[in-house]
């Protein structure tokens, strides 16, 4: 199922999942900082029976080119334009989570005629100097380079109690995982999460647009979202109740469901 094509002058990996009854537009999907774009597993398997996916590796991560640093948003979102032209799609809905969220931000403000939809997921906006100082905080321990070490001290961040005592093995394997990133390109990347804001930007998407986030998630907390929400007019909010932030991991039946009503009404 893994393809490769040259984007922005970097070769990224990328799955393309169409089922037998498609909607005429695609749904691109950006996954966050860290992960892969096998995190929408569970979304793109509720969804792509009557809608094609598309997802890729971010630069620098899973299996796509990994170019010395330091990266930018503009870069990120550069990507993004350059993938979506390598693969011929003129126009297309666009999710993302957490980073991938901040870089659709991006694409939207600077290609707002490519885009259907923008929805955004468990991202980040307006953070205040508490925020910030805390963001700063974990970036100085990925920028150590430490393999896992991140992950570790997150994981009551991103996943609730109940669901990682309920799944150890599949905490392990996201650990593993997450410690197979290359330390430099993760460092690259999550200071472009760490250090770009665009809340003063987002009154000017007239996109139809979805912001959700979890109840709980401390880091893409739901004042940001009700920010995001307040200030994208006519834009969908939704909390979900008791989740933190992996919510394509803990729950991705739900956000493939609130995903699904959305682009119904948007076709």
């Amino acid at each position: 199922m893994d393809r490769f094509v040259t984007a922005n002058g970097l070769q990224l990996r990328y799955r393309d999942e169409a089922g037998q009854r498609q909607q005429a537009v695609p749904l691109l999907l950006l996954h966050g900082v860290g992960g892969r774009l096998d995190v929408w597993d569970g979304v793109v398997a509720e969804l792509s029976a009557d809608r094609r996916c598309i997802r890729c590796d971010l630069r620098g991560h899973g299996e796509s080119a990994k170019p010395q640093g330091p990266y930018s948003l503009d870069d990120f979102v550069a990507d993004v334009a350059a993938f979506a032209a390598a693969l011929g799609i003129d126009r297309f809905h666009l999710a993302g989570f957490s980073l991938g969220g901040l870089i659709a931000q991006g694409f939207a403000l600077a290609h707002p005629d490519k885009l259907a939809s923008l929805s955004l997921l468990s991202t980040v906006a307006g953070r205040t100097p508490e925020e910030r100082e805390r963001v700063m905080q974990r970036l100085a321990l990925v920028v150590k380079g430490i393999p896992g070490a991140h992950f570790k001290e997150s994981i009551l961040r991103w996943f609730t109690e109940d669901f990682v005592a309920k799944n150890p093995a599949l905490i392990e394997a996201y650990a593993a995982r997450n410690a197979q990133n290359d330390p430099a390109a993760y460092a690259a990347a999550y200071r472009v999460l760490a250090e770009s804001d665009l809340a003063d930007r987002l009154s000017q998407l007239a996109m139809p647009s979805l912001v959700l986030t979890g109840e709980q998630d401390q880091g893409s907390n739901p004042r940001m979202a009700r920010l995001m929400h307040d200030r994208i007019a006519g834009s969908e909010l939704h909390i979900l109740p008791g989740l933190r932030h992996s919510i394509l991991i803990e729950a991705p039946k739900l956000v493939a469901g609130i995903l699904r009503d959305f682009l119904s009404k948007h076709p």
